[in-house]
């Protein structure tokens, strides 16, 4: 790969992995709008690898204090908010492992085409700007019941569809349970932890069967600028929609799924 290449794929892995405008819209148009060769399984986990560093490094605190909370409420010490917390990242994350394990072959094969992508992008974003502008909660991400966190996870699930976007739809799904903006996307960055490790993980697995040689240059690099540009995505997202709520990516998505269905279909 060349660095022109490198510096787009993970500044581009970076930001859509958080912001809610799917990340499968955007890098289905890399190899349209250019002549690059595929950049690889080891690239790809490299990308993963710098936006788990970066929620992770941005949450550093929280994810600390969920883990010594859950080492005390498992031995005997009691369970706090922190401890929920953290029961509730796992229960909503088991959703779409499952479904994504029985539907692997259904979503790689028959669902990521443009026209799939267009219309979720569309549909969904319009959801998102119907919840963002019906339901202006006050819980934050420590207030949730168990059936909260079972619609967040079924709605999560949904993002196996190519064009919902995962942090898009479970932002939605928050929303309109009654969470705040601050709450739901910060619930959804939490959750993108265990799905980005699965994700990499699967890719991981496959890196160590493959014969493909590693560009070890282009590795480090391409996990330095996609941690660096998500970190950045997630700090100012949330400053974002403290201000103007979710109506500009609503925009964003409604304007980029019509004109992807109309270069692709008309």
């Amino acid at each position: 790969m060349d660095w022109l290449q490198v510096i787009v794929l993970a500044v581009v892995q970076g930001v859509t992995e958080f912001l809610p405008i799917s990340s499968s819209a955007h890098l289905i148009l890399v190899p349209v709008l250019t002549a690059w060769d595929d950049q690889g399984l080891a690239f790809d986990v490299a990308l993963h690898l710098g936006s788990l560093a970066a929620v992770i490094l941005y949450f550093r605190h929280e994810i600390l204090r969920m883990v010594f909370s859950s080492v005390d409420a498992l031995t005997g010490k009691g369970v706090n908010e922190d401890a929920k917390l953290a029961l509730w990242v796992v229960v909503a994350t088991l959703p779409v492992c499952i479904i994504g394990f029985l539907g692997r072959d259904l979503i790689a094969g028959h669902m990521r085409s443009t026209l799939i992508i267009g219309i979720s992008l569309i549909a969904f974003g319009l959801l998102l700007g119907y919840a963002d502008w019906k339901n202006r909660g006050s819980r934050s991400e420590y207030h949730m019941r168990m059936k909260d966190v079972m619609i967040i996870g079924f709605a999560q699930a949904l993002a196996l569809i190519p064009g919902t976007s995962r942090s898009g739809i479970t932002i939605t799904a928050a929303l309109l349970l009654g969470m705040s903006r601050e709450g739901a996307a910060r619930f959804s960055f939490l959750l993108s932890i265990p799905v980005i490790v699965l994700a990499g993980g699967l890719e991981a697995v496959g890196l160590v069967s493959s014969p493909e040689p590693i560009d070890w240059p282009a590795m480090i690099v391409g996990t330095l600028l996609s941690g660096i540009s998500a970190y950045l995505c997630i700090h100012y997202f949330l400053v974002v929609i403290k201000k103007l709520g979710m109506q500009p990516f609503v925009v964003y998505r409604v304007l980029f799924g019509a004109w992807l269905l109309w270069f692709f279909h008309f």
